[in-house]
């Protein structure tokens, strides 16, 4: 517009702020002024601050509203200059960089790196050496333009001349930085196949997954009831009403958890029930808009059907399993294609011949996945967009069991192409919680019978917390808290899985179970750590669970361990997002013990000092390596020691192999463990929270017992100074005589100093000052 330091006017298209003011990509056109300064009209793409307060996250989302514009008919199709803007104390760029590298430059090409630059801002009077060096120091060579954008401020006297020379060097900045604008050339759009394809083949290869999950759970019910009926052969014969339990796969309508709308809309075919788009439908509006649609017919479900059987929402089909009881005869009508064959071994037949076409139907659907996987643009993949992203790591599963290490070794090829970061992102809002999905992406710790399976879960560490999370947060589902603690040897680490399992649903059928820590005689834990248990498919409990579990009280190392613990629950408990409330202690304890009064002396002084008096009401004892009958050893512990609190009763064995020998024992041991995890729930259910009630803030605490020991040390070392002067006193008087005609003799005195001691400790507690 020609705006001069003369004029005494600023013109504001966008506010000005400290935070970004943008939620979204604007894109802002400025065409021609009266001025007429530049010889060519402007777009400028303002994008939201990368690497925000939202993190990684954020930036994904700003990647996918840049993918959008691209895209779009009448968006943007070319660009001359990338600016990446930073403050003159800046150091580096990189991490700026490497995002619109890995997704701009994936669709414009390398050619626009050339095309990069940085404008530095909030630059004084000479070159800010510190970000420049920094572009250097990054293996930048990029171009830099310097601006100190203060012209909106008022002028006094005392600020003109300041403000000035700022106007002149941004006005100066300008006029190099259109300069450069006005020579650049604009890179173009450089994608092979089109957007609208490679959409749809990442949605093919997402739909084609989840049929081949409902394949394998149709042989699984097949393979329950050939099981059954080679158990129950003879009953069979004579009892025809006989009853086989099996999972039924179906397919049900869920609600699509997520924090924005890229994350909470799907296009799903009625008429199929299948997802026909999902993650990734971000710019239509209806069905008939979609990317997967073409001629008005939809290119992914099986149907190929219209798009006005088609419905644009905040849900989608997942496939569930239920446990149903069927007959013989029901299981006939089920399986046979007509009503005439009714001899035992023609239904044997059929269910071999429906688990070879399940198993050849199986093969298509994952050899079209991969067909599909390998037409996808490496361009496109770079883009690290919701759009582009497709989990690949089920399919070379797959493939990987197939045993073709061939296509294996392309799919991964493929799959490093793609951002781990956005991936771990966008991963974590289009997982199911299902169990075939948990399945899936569990490794397999022990096969057999059961197959014993290691959860994946997030672990982070903060300060003396370790925290393990596992399933996605719903904030509209309520919490539970239980801290376990208990002698090491008790049982704490296959108690806590078995309410993992118990969370779950995991029944006796299923032949699976799964960890979440390691099984071991001694606690494998060297320090408190905090689960959090989130919702799963199968919703046996109304709330989530977060437990705290402890190392072993009373371990080997006595009475110093126990110390160690009770600190670490204590910071745990003042971490800002930390532990605030209480609803069960647990004190788990063997079946054989006598006793819980020396657990119970230590949560006592320590937690209730804490939580109120009111928790002894909720805490309970967990009696593990119980047998049939009720441990009368352990109960009459208990009451021996005064306590009237609740006991639960566990046999926790359900990851031992089972055999012939041993299957009715450990199936036992699973009734009465699922006896006990019902009733403890139940408990769980009913009991308050129990919040922190500590009189004095817990930092305010720690300053005055900070305070009373440097008061301490204080008040020792004016005692060594007045030893000191007593020394002086003592010797003055003793050699009084002979002071007075030697002024040089010598009194010896013991002097007070400081010096740094290292500290000794064999942990980081007593170690650190």
């Amino acid at each position: 517009m020609g705006v001069r330091w003369q004029d005494e006017v600023w013109y504001r298209i966008i506010e000005d702020g400290g935070q970004s003011s943008t939620s979204d990509v604007i894109m802002y056109e400025i065409f021609d002024s009266e001025n007429k300064t530049l010889p060519y009209s402007l777009t400028i793409i303002d994008t939201p601050g990368y690497r925000d307060t939202d993190g990684l996250r954020h930036d994904v989302i700003i990647n996918q509203r840049l993918f959008d514009l691209f895209r779009l008919e009448d968006g943007i199709h070319e660009v001359h200059v990338v600016g990446v803007v930073m403050k003159a104390t800046e150091t580096k760029m990189s991490d700026q960089l490497s995002y619109v590298s890995d997704s701009v430059m994936s669709l414009f090409g390398n050619s626009l790196e050339k095309n990069t630059v940085a404008l530095i801002t909030h630059s004084g009077r000479t070159t800010p050496s510190i970000s420049v060096k920094g572009l250097q120091a990054g293996g930048s060579q990029c171009p830099y333009f310097i601006f100190n954008n203060r012209q909106y401020e008022a002028r006094t006297e005392k600020t003109s001349t300041d403000l000035e020379e700022a106007w002149s060097l941004t006005e100066k900045g300008m006029s190099q930085f259109t300069a450069f604008l006005q020579k650049v050339s604009a890179l173009q759009l450089q994608v092979a196949v089109g957007f609208n394809s490679f959409i749809r083949l990442t949605a093919s290869i997402q739909n084609l997954q989840e049929k081949i999950k409902l394949t394998e759970l149709k042989q699984k019910e097949i393979k329950q009831i050939q099981e059954a009926m080679k158990k129950h052969k003879e009953e069979m014969r004579f009892n025809k009403k006989l009853i086989v339990e099996v999972d039924e796969a179906y397919k049900d309508k869920e609600l699509i958890e997520g924090e924005t709308s890229f994350f909470k809309s799907a296009v799903c075919c009625t008429v199929c029930e299948e997802n026909c788009h999902f993650p990734g439908c971000t710019m239509a509006l209806s069905p008939e808009e979609c990317e997967v649609m073409k001629l008005a017919s939809c290119t992914v479900c099986t149907g190929r059907c219209p798009a006005s059987k088609h419905v644009k929402g905040n849900w989608r089909y997942v496939t569930k399993t239920r446990k149903v009881e069927r007959t013989k005869e029901e299981i006939k009508q089920r399986y046979f294609k007509s009503n005439s064959d009714t001899k035992e071994t023609n239904l044997t037949e059929t269910l071999v011949k429906e688990m070879e076409n399940l198993n050849r139907k199986k093969g298509t659907l994952i050899e079209k996945s991969y067909q599909c996987a390998i037409k996808l643009d490496p361009t496109l993949l770079k883009v690290n967009s919701v759009s582009t992203y497709i989990n690949l790591d089920f399919l070379i599963k797959k493939i990987k069991d197939g045993g073709d290490t061939e296509k294996v070794h392309k799919l991964e090829m493929i799959d490093n192409q793609m951002d781990g970061g956005a991936k771990s992102v966008i991963g974590c809002q289009v997982d199911s919680t299902s169990i075939q999905h948990i399945i899936s992406n569990s490794d397999v710790i022990s096969p057999g019978t059961p197959v014993v399976y290691q959860l994946k879960t997030r672990k982070e560490t903060v300060e003396t917390l370790t925290r393990v999370t596992f399933g996605k947060k719903k904030q509209s589902k309520p919490n539970k808290t239980i801290l376990l603690v208990g002698e090491t040897g008790a049982g704490k680490s296959t108690l806590i899985n078995a309410l993992v399992n118990y969370a779950m649903g995991v029944r006796w059928q299923d032949e699976v179970w799964y960890r979440i820590i390691e099984d071991g005689g001694q606690s494998s834990t060297s320090d408190v750590i905090m689960y959090e248990i989130f919702d799963s498919e199968n919703k046996t409990l109304p709330y989530s669970l977060t437990i705290i579990d402890t190392p072993g009280y009373r371990d080997t190392d006595g009475l110093r361990h126990d110390v160690i613990i009770n600190q670490r629950l204590f910071d745990l408990f003042r971490l800002e997002d930390g532990i605030h409330e209480v609803h069960v202690v647990g004190v788990v304890m063997k079946a054989t013990e006598t006793k819980m009064s020396d657990q119970l002396s230590y949560v006592s002084d320590s937690v209730m000092s804490l939580f109120g008096k009111s928790l002894e009401k909720n805490t309970v004892a967990l009696i593990t390596h119980s047998g049939r009958t009720t441990p009368s050893i352990s109960v009459k512990g208990l009451q021996a020691g005064g306590s009237q609190c609740p006991y639960f009763i566990f046999n926790n064995r359900q990851y031992e192999a089972r055999t012939e020998k041993t299957s009715t024992d450990l199936e036992e041991a699973w009734s009465l463990t699922e006896k006990g995890m019902s009733q403890f729930t139940a408990f769980l259910q009913k009991v308050s929270a129990l919040q922190l009630q500590v009189a004095v803030g817990f930092n305010s605490f720690i300053r005055l017992t900070a305070s009373i020991q440097n008061l301490q040390e204080k008040i020792k070392l004016t005692e060594l100074k007045q030893k000191e002067i007593k020394q002086i006193q003592e010797a003055m008087k003793k050699h009084k005589e002979e002071m007075r005609f030697n002024k040089k003799l010598i009194v010896e005195v013991d002097e007070a100093y400081k010096d740094k001691e290292l500290i000794e400790g064999e942990t980081s507690f007593f170690k650190s000052a």
